[in-house]
C-alpha cells in the first residue's frame, strides 16, 4: 500500500513508499520540479490511466476555442519513457514490485525513484533520477539505470522522444508542428498554439551505454521518437540518460524569436553541454539551490519534525512555481503542478504568496508586483466593460493586458443537475483592493521608490478611481455602499456590504487621498504628470465627498462585525461532521450553494483576514469575539483559510489552537490524504506556511507603513530562528519562549520597530524579553 513517509533524520527529503496507481496524483503534484519558466507534475516515465502527464511553461496562454477561457497549456511530453523487456512491456500494474520508493530531493530539487521489478523470468532493478535546471533556464534531464538480476541475458526496447498526442483535459492547444532529426542526434518538435500563435521547439538528445546497442528512429502523428535495442547480461546494467530543451517565441532571455533562430540555439546549447556529465549538471542546479536555502534560512526547534520539514517544502514550491524572470508572468494558484484553475493568477498572490517574496527576495517581488502594474490596460478594460471607471483588476488573470478570464461555468448544482455559474468573475470585486494591499506592503518593505514613482502611484490612483465609480448612494442611509458582491466568503454571493469589501474600498480610497495631498505639497510634478495621465482634479474631489460616508459595517450590540448585511440573520447549522472530513467540499453533497448562500457558514476567513490584514482598525476585545463567533462557522473549505486563523489566533495567545491550525495547513499537501492534491498543489497554503512561521510565531507585521515584531511560540517549539530583508537591511531573528534576539550587520542604517507598545532601533544586535523590555 503506498503512503508518504517523511524521517527526522533527513528534512529534506518527502517520500512516497509503495506503488498505487489509484494514488499516482499526490506525488505527480507535491513532487513537481519547476524552474519557475517550466513546471512539471513528477508523473512516471511510463504511462498509466488516471495520470496526469503535465508540463507548462510560464506565460505561453492559448485559448483552445473562442468560447473559452486562456489556459496555460500542457506541452508535449518530453518525459516520456517506454521499456519493453523480452517483449513484455514494463509497468508496475503487472509483476511483482519491492523496495518502491520515490523520492523529491527538497535540497537539490532532484527526483529519484527506485524498485525491483519481477515478472515471470525478468527480475531487475531501475533507478530513475530528474530534474529542471535552476542554473540553465530551458534545460531537464532524466536519467534511467536498469540493472538485470535475472539469471539469464534480457532483451530491452526503450522508446524515447516528445509525445504531442497530450492534452489539457481534452482540449489540444498545439498543431503538430515540423519535426525531425539534426545532426544525426538531436529529436527537435516546433509546434505551435493554435489561438496565441507561440512557437515551442523541443530538442531532445540521449546518450545510451549498453550492449549491443541499435537505434532507429521513428515518428508518428504528433510524435518523434528514437527506439533503442539492447541487452544486459546477468549483474550487468544500462543507461539511458536524456537531455532536453524547450524554448518558445516569447523568451525574454533571447532576441531572435524566429523558429530556425530558436532551434539553432537549442542545438548550440546541447553540443555546449555535451561534455558535462548528468550529476555535474545536477550539481550546477544544487549550486542555485544553496543559494536560494542560504538567503534567510528558517530553523525551527520542534518537538514535531514535520514542522521543519514543512517550511522547507513550502520554500521549494514556492520558488519552482514562480516566473521571477519575466514581469508579465505571475504565479498561478496551483502552480505549474497540475491543470487546476487553467494557470490563471488569482488575489492569493498579494495576499498569501507575495509577503514571502516582499521579506525575502524584493527582486522577484519587483516583477510580481510589476505584473500587476502590466495589468492596468486589462483592469481599464474590465472597468469599462462593467460601466465603472478606473482599474478593476480581473478576479483571475493570465496575461496582464487579456482582463477578466474567469470561466463562467462549474461544478454540478446537487439539487438542479446543471452546472453551477461562477459569479467570482462578474461580483468578487475585493481582488483590487488586494492588489493595493501586496503593492503597498511592497513599497513599505522594500523603500523600492523607483518603483513606488514610476508605476505603484498609478496603481494606487487608478484603482481608488475605480471604487469611486462602484461606490452606490444609498438616500434613506446617507451612504455610500457596495452591493450584490462576492467577499472573501465565497460561499456568500449577492450580498451587500460584504465588511472585507467595503473595509479595504475604503482603506484603498482614503490611502489615494493622502498620497495626493503629499504629492502635490513635496512632489508636485510626480502629481502633474498623474493628475495630466488620471485626471485627479475631477476624480480626487469627488472621492473626497464620498471617503466618509462609505458604510462601514460596525459591530452588533454583542460585538460581532456583520460579514454583510443578512448574513447574521441567515440559520446556523452544526458543521462538526464537516470540518471533520478529510478533503473539501463535503457539504455540498447535502446542500447546493443557492442553499449554503442563506445559512452563516463560512467558507474562508472574510472578517476575520480584514481583522489580520489590517490590524490596527481593531482592538483586541473585538477580534476576539469575532473570532470565536466565525471560526466554528468556517468550514476552512479553501486552504486559504487556515493561515489566516492560526495568525490571527496566535495574536490573540490562542497559542495551542493556532499550532492546531498550522499542523492543518501543513498536512493539506503534505499530509496522508492521498487524494488532496490530484489537481495540483495548494499555492496560497504553501505561501501561508511562511506566513504562519515569520508573522504568526515570529511575530513580523507591517502595521500602518511600520515594522512590529511580537513574537509567540507554540508549546511544541523550544526555538525559531528565522531571517528577511526590510528597507535593504537584512535581519536575523532568534526566538524563544523567554526572548528574542535581532541582529544585523551593523555597516547599515538603523533600523526602527515596535514591539508591545514600545518603539526600538536595532544597530546591530538587540535581546528583548517577550514581554518587550530590552
Amino acid at each position: 500500500m503506498t503512503k508518504m513517509n517523511y524521517a527526522k533524520e533527513n528534512l529534506w527529503q518527502i517520500e512516497e513508499v509503495g506503488f498505487d496507481s489509484r494514488y499516482l496524483g499526490k506525488t505527480e503534484s507535491i513532487m513537481a520540479l519547476g524552474n519557475g519558466y517550466i513546471g512539471s507534475r513528477s508523473a512516471t516515465e511510463e504511462a498509466y490511466v488516471g495520470e496526469r502527464r503535465d508540463t507548462f511553461v510560464a506565460g505561453t496562454f492559448n485559448k483552445f476555442d473562442e468560447n473559452e477561457v486562456s489556459e496555460l497549456p500542457n506541452i508535449p511530453d518530453i518525459w516520456w519513457l517506454d521499456v519493453i523487456v523480452n517483449g513484455e512491456h514494463f509497468t508496475l500494474e503487472k509483476g511483482a514490485v519491492t523496495g518502491f520508493s520515490k523520492r523529491l530531493n527538497l535540497k537539490n530539487g532532484e527526483l529519484t525513484r527506485d524498485f525491483v521489478w519481477e515478472f515471470k523470468t525478468i527480475k531487475l532493478k531501475f533507478k530513475f533520477r530528474r530534474f529542471i535546471s535552476m542554473a540553465r533556464r530551458h534545460y531537464l534531464s532524466n536519467l534511467v539505470e536498469i540493472e538485470n538480476l535475472s539469471a539469464e541475458k534480457v532483451s530491452v526496447q526503450v522508446r524515447s522522444g516528445v509525445n504531442g498526442q497530450v492534452t489539457n483535459s481534452g482540449s489540444q492547444h498545439f498543431n503538430e508542428g515540423e519535426k525531425g532529426l539534426v545532426d544525426g542526434k538531436f529529436l527537435q518538435m516546433m509546434p505551435q498554439t493554435i489561438e496565441s500563435k507561440i512557437d515551442f521547439v523541443f530538442t531532445l538528445a540521449h546518450k545510451v551505454t549498453a550492449e549491443n546497442l541499435t537505434a532507429r528512429i521513428e515518428m508518428g502523428r504528433r510524435q518523434i521518437f528514437m527506439n533503442y535495442f539492447f541487452e544486459i547480461a546477468p549483474n550487468e546494467s544500462a543507461v539511458i540518460e536524456k537531455r532536453m530543451s524547450v524554448r518558445t517565441s516569447i523568451d525574454n532571455d533571447t532576441d531572435n524569436h524566429d523558429v530556425a533562430s530558436l532551434r539553432e540555439l537549442s542545438i548550440a546549447e546541447m553540443k555546449g553541454i555535451d561534455a558535462l556529465s548528468f550529476d555535474e549538471l545536477l550539481a550546477e542546479s544544487a549550486e542555485k539551490w544553496a543559494e536560494i536555502w542560504a538567503k534567510h534560512p528558517i530553523v525551527i526547534e520542534s518537538q514535531d519534525f514535520h514542522d521543519q520539514l514543512a517550511i522547507r517544502f513550502a520554500k521549494y514550491h514556492l520558488h519552482v512555481m514562480t516566473p521571477a524572470h519575466d514581469p508579465h508572468m505571475n504565479i498561478g494558484a496551483k502552480g505549474m503542478s497540475g491543470e487546476g484553475y487553467k494557470g490563471h493568477t488569482f488575489w492569493d498572490t498579494e495576499v498569501f504568496m507575495l509577503p514571502y517574496f516582499n521579506f525575502t527576495h524584493p527582486e522577484i517581488a519587483k516583477s510580481l508586483v510589476t505584473y500587476r502594474y502590466l495589468g492596468l490596460d486589462g483592469a481599464h478594460k474590465k472597468a469599462a466593460e462593467n460601466g465603472y471607471l478606473g482599474a478593476q483588476y480581473p478576479w483571475e488573470a493570465a496575461n496582464p493586458t487579456d482582463g477578466e478570464v474567469t470561466p463562467v461555468w462549474g461544478a454540478a448544482d446537487i439539487v438542479t443537475g446543471q452546472s453551477t455559474k461562477i459569479w467570482s468573475g462578474f461580483i468578487e470585486q475585493h481582488i483590487t483592493s488586494d492588489v493595493v494591499f501586496g503593492v503597498k506592503q511592497y513599497i513599505d518593505v522594500t523603500g523600492d521608490l523607483e518603483f513606488t514613482q514610476e508605476k505603484a502611484y498609478e496603481i494606487l490612483f487608478d484603482t481608488a478611481k475605480f471604487w469611486g465609480s462602484r461606490l452606490e448612494y444609498n438616500a434613506d442611509k446617507d451612504c455610500y455602499e457596495i452591493n450584490d458582491v462576492i467577499g472573501a466568503d465565497e460561499y456568500k454571493e449577492h450580498v451587500n456590504n460584504n465588511a472585507y469589501t467595503n473595509y479595504t474600498a475604503h482603506w484603498n480610497v482614503k490611502y489615494a487621498l493622502e498620497l495626493a495631498a503629499e504629492l502635490r505639497e513635496n512632489e508636485p510634478e510626480i502629481f502633474a504628470r498623474l493628475d495630466d495621465k488620471l485626471d485627479l482634479t475631477t476624480v480626487l474631489p469627488d472621492l473626497a465627498d464620498k471617503l466618509d460616508k462609505i458604510f462601514l459595517p460596525q459591530p452588533t450590540a454583542d460585538g460581532i462585525i456583520p460579514q454583510d448585511d443578512t448574513y447574521l440573520s441567515k440559520k446556523i447549522i452544526d458543521l462538526t461532521k464537516y470540518k471533520a472530513k478529510d478533503g473539501v467540499d463535503g457539504l455540498f453533497h447535502d446542500y447546493n450553494l443557492e442553499q449554503v448562500n442563506e445559512m452563516q457558514i463560512t467558507k474562508q476567513a472574510d472578517v476575520l483576514l480584514l481583522m489580520f490584514l489590517f490590524e490596527g482598525l481593531f482592538d483586541r476585545e473585538l477580534k476576539l469575539k469575532n473570532f470565536e463567533y466565525y471560526e466554528p462557522k468556517t468550514t476552512h473549505d479553501s486552504s486559504l483559510s487556515l493561515s489566516t486563523h492560526a495568525i490571527l489566533s496566535a495574536d490573540l495567545g490562542k497559542v495551542a489552537e493556532s499550532y492546531e491550525f498550522f499542523k492543518k495547513a501543513r498536512h493539506i499537501d503534505m499530509g496522508g490524504f492521498m487524494k488532496s492534491s490530484d489537481d495540483g498543489i495548494h499555492a496560497a497554503s504553501l505561501g501561508g506556511i511562511w506566513q504562519m512561521t515569520v508573522f504568526g510565531y515570529g511575530g513580523v507585521r507591517m502595521i500602518d507603513g511600520k515594522l512590529r515584531i511580537e513574537p509567540h511560540l507554540p508549546e511544541a517549539w523550544t526555538r525559531l530562528t528565522y531571517g528577511f530583508d526590510y528597507q535593504g537591511q537584512a535581519i536575523t531573528v532568534t526566538v524563544t519562549h523567554d526572548s528574542f534576539v535581532l541582529s544585523k550587520a551593523d555597516n547599515g542604517c538603523d533600523v526602527s520597530f515596535i514591539s508591545n507598545n514600545g518603539n526600538y532601533v536595532l544597530q546591530n544586535k538587540l535581546t528583548l524579553s517577550l514581554g518587550g523590555k530590552s
